[in-house]
């Protein structure tokens, strides 16, 4: 005699959660898409006409995203499926570009590189933050600015506003100026590359010591060369690694830092400020810098077949086109004109400041 199986609820909830996760994102991502068609539909068009693409996709897609974004501010409807292609589907293009990262790429960059990222790190904190202070900004903003702007834009702010006890003001200017600064990046540091005579191994080097996050080396180093786009990717996951490091410092200044005359008493902001104590683990190491490593590893040990190489290599920069249309949409260029000339002065001076040191690295290491 059988027993009769009772329903098991949380298997039923399963599939009526991802499919409310579809819906929901379904709008956004679909805006995302139509941006990317039109943005690769001008690609052609340029070539057509010119006999190449001046301005790539994955430009184009941010532009024509952050022209919508200026014009039209994206509803409710709209805004998971663009924080999903803007995130998630970012994540996952940078641990398929894994597969096109060889081990003799990553032994290329040798100890003292690895040493150079780190001391460039350090120096561009301490130079952005002696800035920010100069210029009137309080001690937990500068410190913001400074981390963000020098290890990986918001996710660093991210980590280390509640070490801090950074208020809502504070984070959410940060967070502004990194989306929109981090687009300008993206857009301008491709043009330094035949104006600086550097090789696509050194503005590799260049795109992973400066641009903000992970992503968007890819968006920045992809019209260069294809190397410049593994190095890239390999200077900026190490230099993001260097976040674990800061936080632990920060952390240990953390009661001073929370107590600092230069902002309103504890009590006052207790409700905006993120409650103290070390952010978690995923917060210092992120799932695509695992899956991204991971990928190295499965490609250097033969374990993914060379015919599919192309394909992963071609499903990256389609998400990745798709990922920068939803940056675009999430940036509005006004928010940098209502922040205020000091900040404006020192997120912008900082960047300046990390270049230089940047370039710096590349010349004194002898990259070629």
């Amino acid at each position: 005699m059988k027993t009769a199986t009772l329903p098991r609820p949380e298997l039923a909830a399963a599939p009526a959660a991802t499919s409310s996760l579809l819906l929901r994102v379904l709008p956004g991502v679909g805006l995302c898409v139509a941006v990317t068609l039109a943005a690769l539909t001008l690609e052609h068009a340029e070539a057509a006409l010119f006999g190449r693409a001046w301005l790539e996709a994955l430009v184009l897609a941010i532009l024509i995203g952050t022209a919508i974004r200026t014009a039209w501010a994206p509803g409710v409807r709209w805004r998971p499926g663009i924080e999903f292609s803007a995130k998630t589907l970012l994540e996952v293009a940078v641990v398929l570009l894994g597969a096109s990262v060889s081990a003799a790429t990553v032994l290329a960059i040798g100890p003292w590189m690895l040493l150079g990222i780190a001391s460039v790190v350090a120096v561009a904190i301490l130079a952005s933050y002696g800035i920010g202070r100069l210029l009137g900004l309080p001690v937990r903003m500068a410190l913001l600015v400074a981390c963000g702007n020098s290890i990986c834009g918001n996710s660093a702010i991210a980590a280390v506003a509640p070490v801090i006890g950074a208020d809502g003001d504070d984070v959410a200017a940060s967070i502004a100026f990194t989306a929109v600064l981090g687009v300008l990046a993206v857009l301008g540091l491709p043009l330094l590359a035949p104006l600086l005579g550097l090789s696509g191994h050194q503005y590799g080097v260049l795109a992973g010591l400066t641009v903000y996050a992970v992503p968007q080396v890819l968006a920045a180093t992809a019209p260069v060369a294809a190397v410049a786009v593994q190095v890239g990717t390999l200077v900026k996951l190490v230099r993001v690694l260097m976040l674990g490091p800061v936080v632990l410092v920060l952390s240990m200044l953390a009661p001073r830092l929370r107590e600092e005359a230069d902002e309103p008493a504890p009590h006052v902001t207790a409700g905006d400020r993120p409650k103290a104590g070390r952010p978690p683990l995923h917060r210092l190491l992120p799932w695509f810098i695992l899956g991204f490593l991971g990928m190295i590893a499965l490609r250097s040990a033969g374990a993914i077949p060379d015919v599919v190489l192309p394909l992963l290599a071609t499903a990256a920069t389609a998400l990745t086109v798709v990922s920068m249309a939803a940056l675009g949409l999430g940036v509005d260029v006004r928010v940098v004109a209502r922040a205020g000339g000091p900040a404006t002065a020192a997120v912008v001076l900082s960047l300046i400041v990390l270049g230089a040191i940047s370039l710096g690295l590349i010349r004194l290491s002898g990259v070629a």
